[in-house]
């Protein structure tokens, strides 16, 4: 049973939850095992979070996807969980995560709970407003690297968010595009915001955030304040690694119809993980100054 409660919070996803490691690692307190251990209990906070989000969607969306041919094998819908164990279950991960939230910090504690309104907020309405329901899942990247830079007291750029925004905007504008093209007609029936999409709008809005991110990430490495802080320019040689890795995924989306699931292509496609790999390890190095 517990094998079935742990696949309906979709431990897949918690992926997205590392972008709260981010001001750990560009404040330079990488190697501060006290502050990343602070970093990780968020984390697990942020994982117990969003994985009662998508239980509380499988108990909303029940009967709906029992007539879904993919979603009627979810544990939930399958009857594999009784509903009761999952109200249960659910009662039990977010008193949990508030609890320890609480005990990390009043001002962690306030970011946790605005990530959990929106995330109702954005399956009970957002989801459904074009534009907007996409601009909801960049705030919600936002709120986590906010939740990592309070977690360990330190001053967040709005460089760096600014580039979460983008980027999270160019993932969700590329995911839009996919389920409009693979699904066609039944687009709507799966999400009924695509009726408002087209693959020609969704492509300029894709061009516009690529475009966006890029040059917002280059002129984060050369800033004043980035070059004072690093004690050098050198994190603008990582640019190369960010402007291939949104190359290969616009391939992906183009050529070879993926994209749906920015997390599963990014533990599937391998030029692209081994990519975000060098990316990381060469930040890291210049940001200890090693490089």
């Amino acid at each position: 049973m517990i094998k079935y409660v742990i696949k309906s919070m979709r431990p897949a996803q918690w992926i997205k939850n590392l972008i709260i490691f981010a001001p750990l690692v560009f404040s330079r307190n990488l190697f501060s095992g006290a502050l990343a251990l602070q970093i990780l209990a968020g984390f697990g906070v942020f994982c117990l979070l969003s994985g009662s989000v998508y239980i509380i969607n499988d108990l909303v969306d029940l009967e709906r996807d029992k007539l879904h041919p993919a979603k009627s094998l979810r544990p939930l819908a399958s009857g594999r969980l009784p509903k009761s164990v999952a109200v249960g279950a659910l009662i039990f991960f977010l008193t949990a995560s508030f609890v320890a939230a609480f005990e990390l910090g009043l001002d962690f504690m306030g970011i946790a709970a605005a990530y959990f309104a929106l995330n109702i907020f954005y399956s009970s309405l957002l989801k459904h407003v074009v534009i907007v329901d996409v601009m909801s899942i960049s705030l919600g990247f936002i709120l986590r690297v906010l939740a990592g830079a309070v977690l360990i007291s330190v001053p967040i750029t709005p460089w760096l968010l600014m580039c979460t925004m983008l980027l999270a905007l160019f993932l969700g504008f590329a995911k839009r595009r996919h389920e409009l093209v693979q699904l066609e007609d039944n687009a709507n029936s799966h999400r009924r915001v695509l009726m408002h999409y087209s693959p020609y709008f969704l492509d300029q809005m894709i061009m516009i955030v690529t475009a966006s991110t890029v040059m917002s990430y280059a002129l984060y490495t050369i800033s004043a304040d980035t070059v004072q802080h690093v004690g050098s320019n050198h994190l603008l040689y990582t640019t190369p690694f960010v402007l291939y890795g949104i190359f290969r995924y616009l391939y992906l989306v183009h050529q070879k119809e993926e994209g749906g699931s920015p997390t599963r292509v990014l533990l599937t496609d391998k030029p692209l993980a081994v990519n975000i790999a060098l990316w990381l390890i060469t930040c890291i190095l210049i940001l200890e100054g090693i490089l």
